[in-house]
């Protein structure tokens, strides 16, 4: 088995949580906005990682990803994740700033990735890249701006997807009750018990590329242009 690399996998590992808890955080924040203590009395509207772990999506997903393809001998895996979703009251959102409302809670948590990796994306292409006499401390700094600015969009891209339990599904949701179009609304919410197996589908299959690879790739080219 190839040797673990240290540097890359702890600066990997922060820059996932940055991701994910910022991205769940974004989320309770906006409802709260909106009259939603929910997120905010169960104490998840905190930095603390603990109160954010999720078993699978924060420890087990990543850690698949990150080691089979090492064990295939491809080296190591992009680090991708989730964290503990955060409590929404949806009709308390609703009744305070209509379906409007409920839609900008949807997109918060993607909004926050693509604002940070268009941050990260500045501060790379001002910075030099690291050469041999620089440190240990800037190299790391200078990793930890990669690996933000790849997941934020990877995690920003995949959260897009109209697919059942993501964001980009509970957007259209939304949007579907406020134009009246209640079967679109209803498929969305019947489909949610599904939503896993299509993410399986995805990433299993050459969709992967036209789905994610594809629009990722242009999301990071117009960031480093």
């Amino acid at each position: 088995m190839p040797s673990i690399d240290l540097f890359e996998l702890s600066a990997s590992i922060l820059a996932l949580l940055i991701a994910i808890i910022g991205h769940e955080i974004m989320h309770g924040w906006v409802a709260y906005k909106y009259g939603d203590a929910t997120a905010k009395n169960a104490g998840r509207l905190t930095i603390n990682p603990i109160s954010h772990i999720d078993p699978i999506g924060s420890i087990l997903v990543p850690a698949l990803m990150y080691f089979i393809p090492m064990l295939l001998g491809a080296g190591g895996g992009m680090l991708f994740g989730w964290a503990k979703p955060v409590p929404i009251n949806t009709r308390t959102v609703i009744d305070h700033g209509g379906y409007n409302a409920a839609m900008q809670v949807s997109l918060a948590g993607i909004a926050y990735n693509f604002a940070l990796a268009a941050f990260v994306s500045v501060l790379l292409v001002g910075l030099a890249q690291p050469v041999e006499g620089d440190g240990l401390a800037y190299g790391f700094f200078y990793l930890l701006l990669l690996k933000l600015l790849l997941i934020n969009v990877i995690l920003a891209v995949f959260n897009l997807l109209p697919i059942p339990q993501f964001d980009g599904a509970h957007f259209l949701m939304f949007l579907s009750l406020k134009m009246r179009l209640n079967a679109i609304a209803d498929f969305f919410y019947k489909a949610e018990p599904y939503g896993m197996i299509i993410v399986l589908v995805v990433l299993m299959t050459p969709l992967r590329d036209y789905i994610l690879v594809a629009p990722i790739q242009a999301v990071l080219r117009l960031l480093l242009s």
